[in-house]
């Protein structure tokens, strides 16, 4: 998943030392609370040996708020009921088990991203294993860094970022998204490809196939309809990550520790 994810050109990675950049199997199961044990074993390490600034740079709250804040002790994943909420994810989209989230645990249906189908279950798969709201094993009592933390955020009027986002996109796909997307078929049930810029595609390819019809056809949002060609797609990814920009501006303008710093 080099593509679909932007990572940083063969140029940035030659100029600055990165991590976690291609540092991971599609078929690993991964998780915020492993992330946050990974990231702090490579940041103390980093300080021991003399350096003085590491710069952490991303947009999932998850996982930087794993890292910043840590993470409450969560059930391990119960992977059979995992398998059965993503069998329903892809078979029936995310809107059912939204729905079910909100009963379960409103507090979590009003601030986790919604539209990500792997957080949904997630948060779904730990009220229906313990019978307690997920939203219940986060206290909020943030863990004791051994480092200064500061957080910067970056932003930009709302028409030129989406009209980046739409370039970007086109971009994606001239640099050869279907071609990756299609070279990770046998993965697409994973959780890792639950996401948007792979999901769309996929879908466009079942049309193609005619796996899938306008009558037969079960979307992830309501409204929309079989994904009948490349175009369709783009526009899909398009909307779909300008939906994700949003909601990433809203989850961190929560946070009143964040200089903003407008480009």
């Amino acid at each position: 998943m080099t593509i679909g994810t932007a990572v940083p050109s063969a140029e940035q990675l030659a100029a600055v030392q990165h991590y976690f950049i291609h540092s991971h199997t599609v078929t690993q199961l991964y998780t915020a609370g492993k992330y946050e044990l990974e990231a702090l074993e490579v940041i103390n390490r980093l300080f021991d040996e003399g350096h003085e600034t590491l710069v952490m740079a991303g947009g999932s709250g998850f996982y930087i708020d794993a890292l910043v804040n840590g993470l409450d002790d969560f059930p391990s994943a119960d992977l059979q009921l995992r398998n059965e909420l993503m069998a329903r994810l892809k078979e029936e989209g995310v809107e059912g088990l939204r729905q079910e989230l909100r009963h379960l645990d409103p507090e979590s249906y009003a601030t986790i991203d919604i539209a990500n189908g792997q957080r949904v279950v997630r948060a779904l798969e730990v009220c229906l294993m313990t019978g307690k709201p997920f939203s219940s094993f986060k206290t909020s009592q943030a863990k004791r860094r051994d480092f200064k933390i500061e957080k910067i955020g970056l932003t930009r009027p709302r028409e030129e970022l989406y009209d980046r986002i739409n370039r970007r996109v086109i971009q994606m796909v001239d640099e050869g998204l279907v071609e990756e997307v299609r070279g990770l078929t046998q993965y697409r049930d994973l959780a890792a490809l639950q996401t948007v810029g792979y999901k769309e595609i996929f879908d466009w390819f079942d049309y193609e196939a005619g796996l899938v019809s306008a009558e037969g056809w079960t979307p992830n949002t309501p409204g929309d309809g079989p994904v009948t060609s490349l175009d369709r797609a783009v526009e899909l990814i398009q909307r779909n990550t300008r939906h994700y920009a949003k909601r990433q501006l809203s989850y961190w303008g929560r946070d009143k520790s964040i200089r903003w710093l407008t480009l």
